[in-house]
Parts: structure tokens; C-alpha cells; sequence
């Protein structure tokens, strides 16, 4: 009898044990992605089978068994693996390509590996990101667009789907330590409030550590930082030598550092993605200073001059044609797009224009000496010999400066116009803290040459064509040779995988995945450089725009981005026959229309197969003003409390095109009290409540138009209970859809001061420059105090902002009656 209760209380445990077994399996293989015996339907026996050690009741009779349950290693000898992804940068602007711009790191890792000439992206940086990121068609990837212009369709949902497991994901579970520094771009806007879903945030997505920020720009001065899973404060300020391009490259020595410290035997994987170079287009004096008068002679006089140097090094055939600088038709074309004839500009036309390129070239270079910085310790260290390099930008060059550049690229999310002479006025501030500069569309067409139009334009090479180099040592035999095979962003996911060894899985987590859409790349390794290429097919669509590679020909929609034109189905077609024509510069639908139409058809196709519909060629405002579902509905009032993290402008009240109220309880204690109480936004456009001086302040910062709408109380402050707040009442629309009324500031129930005002009709940025209580977070809004200018002499209880009809008063007493119970 004591034999059969002992038996059954062994069974028992045994049981028990297995299911504590099951969940730690579980968790230290990640699913199916590297243990297929653990898939979606494992049943208890089948984890019996996994443990092949033997369970007694006491476990000194007992046979321990860990191979189930020890984290795969990554094979013997695999290499680390080093993404570094620019942004908006063309074909045509960097000296490895012919280009002006020096870029001594890249042109070291080109002559150590290989240069390729017909790389594509999808014209915009979230889906060529995401692409990257999985291996799968942006539109798989639930990237249509920028996640700024996410929609509620299964393609464009901004959202990356559990079907598409990520490179990180893979690569961790296989033993190599993974990073991600810069850039990301891929998390939902409604998710990057420091309380939204962290669930798409990089540390769940496959990385071990993140430092940078989450959307589509910052300021590369004062930028918006997250580390890991929190907003940060930047480590030191631009005087004390910051720059975001520094701190990233002295981030990743650190990371791989340590890790080698810990983990000398274990290898990485690292996403490197500056924000060079993405507006705002800004770096050192004197790296600008290197590039003066480089780019007098003008965007049309470098595109010829740059073809000529591109045929010569064999980055284009001979016999290149350049195409016309305005390409589109009248009625099709996006004004905002149209480049302006050289010869047509005035003389401080031209001297805006070149500074504005100097700032860009020096930008880039900047950039590349701090990635140099990475390449060198990796040298010292012994590592880059076996370190897979890939070295490349995530769309053509941007030309969202418009015709006549910006010195706040904000402007062109707003929907307004630049002014020439207020640009001069900040023709020496060009890189510096003062501008958030963007250079002119000519530029734009200029470093995307030979091609048609540029980022955004998915139907054109132009916004799709981006340069690449790959550099392993180790691997790669040929030396600064370059490869003519026709590529694309999803290869590089299915090219990693090849060089370590590993598959996608079929499952992952217990979620069956999407077949990767791209081929791996690693046979143009021993390839001669006029070898065919084994991709075969590959669409495109952005913004309204489409197009569709098939073995050496092209089919591209004639439509333009962000016009809100619509009708697609009354879109021309062109053809062009890449192999022959590699600038597409000669248009063969007439002659060849039995092709067309197969290319055109074979859109279709892909378009069904990768969730592509619909097309939405919608304008800036009303894409960025689509609404999206969030975690917190929309309300009328939103309370704010001091010192907390930034609160993001796509996550905080929206005040765009409408009245608002902001009120603030405060108890002043000290006759000297100031600071900021309530700060929004930045000084490229924000608004901020402060006292100074004893007094009140209220200041709304249009676009960063000097001068600045100041609202300045009479009286002073003197220690007791406030409310103190202000006032906007929307009258009507200007031109340019910016908001006309009245404003009036407040000391309790009086009003210390009104006059006009205006309000920006899109937001303050596109991302970043959060809303921020009790200080302001990142780069100042007003020029009347300095970041961060901390609230002291005193206590904020809370700040409401309101969207609601009723007017100040009504508010004010509920406010005064908050106040009076402290």
C-alpha cells in the first residue's frame, strides 16, 4: 500500500513538473521560431519526450537533463551583423556612388566589399524600415505609409502583424545579443506615450536594448530620447558639445562593449539608424564649413556633372540620359513638388539654396565620421574581420523643403508657404540650433540623379533607387568591386538569414507566419558584377503612387503623392526597359503595349497579394489628421501633472483648428517664484504658459515666425492660490487654414491681457516635442527662457486643457473651488 501511494504521489510530481517544464520551455525558446518540436500544439507527452533525464522521487536518485531548456547558441563562428540606415539620401549623393559629399567610412567599407548599383527602397522611411525589419512587403507589414498616415485597412494599419516575425526576434533567439540605436519609425503613433502599449516598441520587437527615438524625425541638438522602454533627457547640451549623431555612435561602442565584456564568444546584431538625413538638416559649423561654395554652381549644373562621374565609376552604364527636372504633367504634377530652374533664381535665391546643400553634405559627412568612430573600435577590437556590414538609406532624397526651402521643414507638414526673405535672416544659423532646415526640391531631384522626382515617388527610381554597401571580410573575397543585380529592401532580411545559418520559420510563437517576400542577396557575393540577377518581380506603392519591376522592365502610374486628385483608374501608364535604360529616361508604352499591359496586370496581382488597396494620394493635413483609434478615447478636457514624462502631441489634447482653454492651479510661496507651467511643442512651433519677471506669460510660437505672440500680464504675482491660465477663441480660418481669433490671459477671473492670434493648422512637429508640465523638456518654444527652465518658488497642482464650448469663466471656478480644498 505505502508503495502504491508513493508511486502516485511520483506520477503526480512528475506531472507537475512537466507542466512547470512546459512553461519554462516555453519562454526561454520563444515558440516554434527555434524549437519546431514546441509548436502551437505540443501536448504534455510530447514535452516528456523532449527531457531525456530521468525523475526519481528524490532527486539524488534523479538525472538532470538541460538540453531543453538552455538558450540556443548561435553556430560556431557566426558573424556580427551591422545595419547602418540613413535616411533620405539618393543615389547620386555620395562619393562611393560619384557623388560630392565625402563620406571617408563608407568609401573604406566600399573598398573592402562591394558597391551596388540597383538597390530599391518604397520611397518612404516607416515601410522601408519595416521591410527590413521583416523581410516582408511593407504593405504585409501593415505599412503603407509613414505610421503618421497609418488607416483602418489591413495594409495600412501602421501596425507590424504577429504573421511577421522580426530579424531581431530571430536573431535573439539564436544567440546572437541584439541592438538598435537611432531611428525606429515603425511604432504606431498612438502607442509612443510613455503609458501606451509598449508592444511594437523595439525591446518587444526582437532587441535587447534601444536608444534613440521612435518617430520619423528630431531635433539632432535637442533630441526627443528613449532608452529602452523610457523617455529620457538628453546626457549634456549642443553647448557642451552635443550632437544626437555623436550620441548614438558613443552609445553603440558602449553596447557592444559591455557585451563583449560579459559575453566575449556571443554574437551581435546592430540596427544603426542616424537621423542624418532626415530633416532637420543640422551638424557642426565646421563640417558645413568644408563644403562652402561646393555647390554654387547649382542643382541642374550638378546633374550633369554627377552622371558624368557615376558612368565613369561604373555606378551607370554608358550612354546614361538624364531626365527632365519636372518630369510630370501640369495636371498631374504636386506644385509643392516642381523644381525651380537654376538660372531662374535670384542671387540670394542661389545663396540660400548652395548654404542650404552645404548644410546638408556636411550633415551626411558629420554622420559618417561618427559611424567611422564605430568601424574603428570594431578594427581595434578584432571584430570587423567577421562583422557583416550593410551601409545604405531608406528612400531617394527628400523634397519635402518644396521649391523654395525652409528653414523650418514644419512648414511643409502645415501646409505653409516659405518666405524668402525670412529665410535670409537665418542665412549663418543654417545647421545650427536656430533652423530646422530642409534644402529645395532642386537638390532633392539634384542627389537623385539621373532619375525622374524623388522620395515619395515609389513609380520612379528617383525616390526608390538608394545606395548600398555591403563589407564582410571574412566573407566576401572580391575588394571594391560593385553588383548590377536588381535588389530590394526585403532581400536584406533573407540575405542575414543565408549568411547565419537560420530560416524563418513557418511558425513563430504559434502564429503562422507570412512567407518572406524577398531572396537573399548572398550569391552576388561571388557574382561577376553583370551577373543576372535571381529576383524576378517586385511592385511598388506609396502615397498614390505605383509601379512594377519585372526581369529588366518597369511600369510606372503617372500620379503624384499628396495632390488628393484620385480617379486611378484614369491613370496613364509609362514602360521602361531598365536593363537597356537604366535611368528610365525613355518611355516604350506605344511600342511595346502587350508588355505594359502584363506589367500593369502583374501590379494587380501583387497588389491582392500583399493587401496594397486602397491608393491614398490624400494631402499632408488630411492624412496626418486621420483618426485613429487610441487607448484613451478623445475627451474635451485633459489633465496634466507636473514632472512626468513628455506626453507625445499624438497621444495630448489636439488644439488644431479649434478654441481651447488652458488653466493651471497654482500655489506661489515665494515672491521670486518662476518657470514654465505649462510648455508644448518647440521653437519651431509651441506654445508655452511661464512666469517671469513676477509675471505671467503666454506665448504662442507660429511655425517659429518671428516675432513670437506674446501675451504678458500687467500685474505681478505675489505668493498665494492661482488660477492662472488663457484663453483662445476661434474666429475664423487664414489662407493657409491656420486658425484667426482672440486670446486673452488670465489671473484668476480677470483678464491681464488679450489681443489677435493665430494657431497652426497641422501640429507642432511630426513627431516629438511633447507636452510637458512644470518644465520643457528638450528645445526651448520661447526665446524668453532656456530649457528647462523648472518651475520653482512654488507648487503646480495640475494643469486642464480644454477643447469644450464653455467659456474660461465657468471653468475658472470650478478650477478656484479645486484650489480652495488644498
Amino acid at each position: 500500500m505505502k508503495e502504491r501511494r508513493e508511486m502516485k504521489i511520483i506520477e503526480q510530481g512528475k506531472g507537475l513538473w512537466f507542466k512547470v517544464c512546459a512553461s519554462i520551455v516555453s519562454l526561454l525558446m520563444g515558440g516554434g521560431g527555434v524549437a519546431p518540436a514546441y509548436a502551437k500544439d505540443t501536448t504534455l507527452a510530447d514535452y516528456e519526450k523532449a527531457f531525456k533525464g530521468t525523475i526519481k522521487l528524490d532527486v539524488r536518485d534523479s538525472v538532470a537533463d538541460w538540453t531543453p531548456y538552455t538558450p540556443k547558441k548561435a553556430p560556431a563562428g557566426a558573424p556580427n551583423v551591422l545595419i547602418v540606415l540613413y535616411d533620405d539620401t539618393g543615389l547620386a549623393a555620395w562619393s562611393p556612388y560619384g557623388g560630392r559629399i565625402n563620406m571617408p567610412t563608407m568609401d573604406k567599407l566600399a573598398a573592402n566589399g562591394l558597391t551596388y548599383t540597383q538597390w530599391h527602397t518604397c520611397a518612404l522611411s516607416s515601410p522601408t524600415r519595416s521591410t527590413i525589419l521583416t523581410g516582408r512587403n511593407h504593405h504585409l507589414n501593415g505599412m503603407a505609409s509613414i505610421t503618421e498616415g497609418s488607416n483602418g485597412f489591413p495594409g495600412a494599419c501602421g501596425r507590424i502583424p504577429e504573421e511577421c516575425a522580426t530579424i531581431g526576434e530571430i536573431l535573439q533567439d539564436n544567440g546572437w545579443s541584439t541592438f538598435w540605436l537611432g531611428k525606429d519609425h515603425n511604432v504606431p503613433v498612438q502607442d509612443i506615450g510613455s503609458g501606451g502599449s509598449k508592444k511594437e516598441w523595439p525591446v518587444h520587437m526582437g532587441f535587447d536594448r534601444f536608444y534613440g527615438f521612435l518617430g520619423g524625425e528630431t531635433n539632432q541638438w535637442y533630441p526627443d530620447l528613449v532608452e529602452d522602454n523610457r523617455y529620457i533627457e538628453q546626457p549634456y547640451s549642443p553647448e557642451e558639445g552635443y550632437h544626437l549623431s555623436k550620441d548614438l555612435a558613443d552609445r553603440a561602442i558602449a553596447m557592444i562593449r559591455d557585451q563583449k565584456s560579459s559575453n566575449p564568444s556571443k554574437p551581435w546584431f546592430m540596427w544603426f539608424c542616424p537621423g542624418a538625413n532626415h530633416a532637420p538638416h543640422q551638424c557642426p559649423q565646421e563640417y558645413i564649413d568644408k563644403y562652402k561654395g561646393k555647390f554654387d554652381d547649382g542643382y541642374g549644373a550638378y546633374r550633369q556633372w554627377v552622371l558624368d562621374r557615376m558612368i565613369a565609376k561604373g555606378i551607370m552604364p554608358k550612354g546614361t540620359q538624364l531626365t527632365p527636372l519636372n518630369p510630370l504633367p501640369k495636371e498631374v504634377a504636386n506644385p509643392a513638388d516642381y523644381v525651380r530652374p537654376w538660372d531662374s533664381l535670384s542671387a540670394d535665391e542661389k545663396k540660400l539654396f548652395s548654404r542650404m546643400a552645404e548644410v546638408f553634405a556636411g550633415f551626411s559627412e558629420y554622420t559618417d565620421a561618427q559611424i567611422g568612430r564605430i568601424i574603428d573600435y570594431l578594427e581595434k577590437s578584432g571584430q570587423l574581420e567577421n562583422t557583416v556590414i550593410f551601409y545604405a538609406a531608406d528612400n531617394g532624397t527628400s523634397g519635402e523643403g518644396t521649391p523654395n526651402g525652409s528653414v523650418n521643414e514644419n512648414k511643409f507638414f502645415n501646409g505653409y508657404p516659405d518666405d524668402l526673405a525670412e529665410n535670409m535672416k537665418y542665412l549663418n544659423s543654417l545647421g545650427g540650433p536656430d533652423t530646422y532646415e530642409h534644402f529645395p526640391t532642386g537638390w532633392a531631384a539634384a542627389f537623385s540623379t539621373p532619375f525622374q522626382m524623388f522620395k515619395r515617388y515609389s513609380q520612379y527610381s528617383g525616390g526608390t533607387s538608394d545606395p548600398l554597401v555591403i563589407s564582410w571580410p571574412k566573407g566576401i573575397k572580391a575588394r571594391g568591386e560593385i553588383r548590377n543585380q536588381y535588389h530590394h529592401s526585403v532581400d536584406i532580411v533573407p540575405t542575414i538569414l543565408d549568411i547565419c545559418g537560420l530560416e524563418m520559420p513557418k511558425i513563430y510563437r504559434g502564429v503562422q507566419q507570412f512567407p518572406l517576400s524577398g531572396i537573399s542577396m548572398r550569391y552576388t557575393f561571388e557574382a561577376a558584377p553583370d551577373a543576372p540577377t535571381k529576383k524576378h518581380r517586385q511592385y511598388y506603392a506609396m502615397l498614390g503612387t505605383r509601379g512594377i519591376w519585372e526581369d529588366g522592365w518597369f511600369a510606372s502610374a503617372v500620379h503624384a503623392p499628396l495632390t488628393d486628385k484620385g480617379h486611378f483608374d484614369k491613370d496613364a501608364w509609362q514602360l521602361y526597359h531598365v536593363d537597356a535604360d537604366r535611368s528610365e529616361s525613355k518611355d516604350l508604352a506605344k511600342e511595346h503595349p502587350e508588355k505594359l499591359d502584363a506589367l500593369i496586370k502583374a501590379w494587380f496581382e501583387e497588389a491582392d497579394k500583399n493587401l496594397v488597396l486602397p491608393l491614398d494620394d490624400r494631402n499632408t493635413l488630411e492624412i496626418l489628421a486621420t483618426p485613429r483609434p487610441s487607448e484613451e478615447a478623445p475627451r474635451e478636457r485633459y489633465i496634466y501633472y507636473p514632472n512626468t514624462s513628455p506626453v507625445p502631441e499624438s497621444v495630448a489634447v489636439s488644439i488644431v483648428g479649434r478654441s481651447y482653454k488652458i488653466l493651471a492651479d497654482v500655489i506661489i510661496t515665494d515672491q521670486d517664484c518662476s518657470g514654465v507651467i505649462f510648455a508644448q511643442g518647440s521653437r519651431f512651433g509651441g506654445h508655452a504658459l511661464f512666469i517671469k519677471d513676477k509675471k505671467l506669460h503666454y506665448v504662442y510660437n507660429f511655425l517659429g515666425i518671428k516675432p513670437e505672440q506674446q501675451f504678458v500680464s500687467t500685474e505681478e504675482l505675489k505668493p498665494g492660490k492661482y488660477t492662472l491660465g488663457m484663453e483662445f477663441v476661434r474666429t475664423g480660418a487664414g489662407k493657409y487654414h491656420e486658425s484667426l481669433g482672440m486670446a486673452k490671459l488670465y489671473i484668476n477671473d480677470k483678464v491681464v491681457a488679450e489681443g489677435p492670434m493665430r494657431t497652426q493648422a497641422g501640429a507642432f512637429s511630426l513627431c516629438g516635442d511633447g507636452l510637458c508640465v512644470g518644465y520643457d523638456s528638450a528645445d526651448a518654444v520661447s526665446k524668453e527662457y532656456k530649457a528647462p527652465d523648472t518651475f520653482r518658488g512654488g507648487t503646480i497642482l495640475g494643469v486642464a486643457v480644454t477643447v469644450e464650448k464653455e467659456q474660461y469663466l465657468d471653468l475658472e471656478a470650478q478650477a478656484q473651488s479645486v484650489l480652495n480644498r488644498d
